[in-house]
């Protein structure tokens, strides 16, 4: 081994076999197809290696929330993608305008060349697969670099794809964040980021040098309004399920809750009782999934730690029998934080965890004005059944994405982008915005035997007078 190697030393060799292999054998449609396919039945045969890699890394990771989460999700949009490709290949008519009569114009979905993708430890085969999967669907080649705080996970990606693939059409970057640094300034055709605002900067200034095209799908705190008059009963339910899914370790999991002011304890009550509800114990509840490393652990106790240091009021909805235990599983209970100020940690940083803070309103109108004062968030969460109070929200507030009484589920329907705005993140992927967003959208015009066009030139006199004159009306 080369004692003075740099990550660059093997990502850069990987990204030109890559590259070469594509302007080779561009593939058609028939081998992308076949590669979706060969990719759904090989994730298909390994999900309970999947689930158990992913729970390994976890320390323990809920295998209905895998199967849902990575399974269902990466499924659900390699199906998307099999059913509409050819029809997003087709080239797309377009008018060529009455000044370039009688020639045609179209456009034509061409694939940019090798597509980078750097993958997150919080769902770790979907926001790997996904975007993996739609890339090859617009005709690319892939290198990957999946995250290594989940490491047994990317191990299984890694031996995963290179059973479908061969190593000149995708590749597995592993290693550890001076590894991640080093593929984010290569000059790929376009890089997908998944992960923090923080890193996000970072990937971009990493990406400029070479323009590389970025998509980032970032984060942020991601509010939840609930009106004055809606039924507190399927809200909360489908608000909890939203929260603690993964335990909060979700991109668009609710942040916080803005819930009318004189309903607060009202509120407060249903969520305890939605919540006890579904874990009478979370002590080796296999339902309930555990914080991914002793980093994410400590960061989220810190940010309970300093509301408690502030006096506010901290409500521990499941206490764990054994605290010990609970401790060194790295198992947070969901909490609530009630009336929390923006002075405190928890309203400064994206949660990413079992724990949700409660705001307070008087009229709508002052929800809308602190979201608004805020960065733009990743996804925004209307509970509400009076359509000019919805209309309202959705007209002032501009978030990534948008459930009205939901939570989460925008991000499983294959038919809408997926993206954020402003610090949450830049571009869209899924379905047909995906297929987009890795495709170049390659003008063509096709001239005619005679156009008009031919006397555009000097001298300007007579008929290419009359032409210009035509053209400038």
């Amino acid at each position: 081994m080369d004692m003075n190697a740099t990550p660059a030393d093997t990502l850069v060799p990987t990204l030109a076999k890559l590259r070469a292999a594509w302007l080779v054998n561009r593939p058609d449609y028939a081998q992308r197809h076949d590669d979706l396919k060969r990719l759904r039945a090989a994730l298909k045969d390994r999900l309970e290696p999947m689930v158990k890699a992913i729970s390994a890394d976890f320390g323990h990771r809920s295998r209905h929330e895998s199967m849902l989460g990575e399974g269902m999700t990466v499924f659900s949009e390699i199906d998307h993608m099999l059913s509409h490709l050819k029809s997003w290949m087709k080239p797309q008519r377009r008018a060529a305008g009455w000044r370039m009569w009688p020639a045609k114009a179209e456009v034509r979905y061409v694939p940019l060349g090798v597509v980078g993708v750097i993958a997150p430890w919080n769902y770790p085969v979907n926001l790997a697969l996904t975007p993996l999967a739609t890339a090859i669907a617009a005709g690319n080649h892939v290198y990957l670099k999946p995250s290594e705080h989940t490491p047994r996970t990317s191990e299984f990606l890694a031996a995963l794809l290179a059973d479908v693939f061969p190593d000149d059409r995708v590749a597995v970057a592993l290693g550890g964040a001076d590894v991640g640094s080093a593929f984010a300034g290569l000059p790929f055709d376009h890089l997908l980021f998944t992960g923090s605002t923080a890193v996000g900067r970072k990937v971009m200034a990493s990406a400029a040098p070479n323009l590389t095209p970025v998509t980032l799908e970032l984060g942020g705190k991601s509010p939840v309004f609930v009106g004055e008059a809606v039924p507190f009963a399927k809200a909360i339910t489908r608000m909890v399920t939203g929260k603690l899914y993964n335990a909060g370790q979700t991109c668009i999991a609710p942040d916080y809750a803005f819930v009318p002011l004189a309903r607060r304890d009202e509120f407060v009550q249903a969520v305890c009782s939605e919540v006890a509800s579904r874990y009478k114990q979370i002590d080796a509840n296999p339902d309930y999934t555990h914080i991914v490393n002793e980093g994410q652990y400590r960061r989220l106790r810190g940010l309970l730690d300093d509301a408690r240091g502030r006096g506010l009021d901290v409500v521990t909805l499941v206490e764990p029998e054994d605290a010990a235990k609970a401790e060194a599983d790295r198992l947070l209970p969901p909490t609530l934080v009630l009336d929390p100020g923006d002075d405190s940690k928890i309203m400064q940083e994206e949660i990413f965890g079992p724990i949700l803070p409660i705001k307070t309103y008087t009229t709508p109108d002052e929800a809308i004005a602190y979201i608004n004062a805020h960065d733009r968030p990743l996804a925004f969460y209307c509970f509400s059944n009076d359509k000019a109070e919805t209309e309202k929200m959705l007209s002032n507030i501009v978030a990534g994405g948008v459930c009205v009484n939901e939570t989460l589920f925008h991000n499983v329907c294959n038919d809408l982008p997926f993206g954020g705005v402003g610090a949450s993140g830049m571009g869209h992927y899924h379905g047909h915005d995906g297929f987009l967003t890795f495709s170049k959208a390659m003008p063509v015009l096709h001239q005619a035997s005679m156009p008009l066009t031919d006397r555009l030139k000097p001298p300007y006199k007579g008929l290419a007078n009359t032409v210009v004159k035509l053209f400038t009306r």
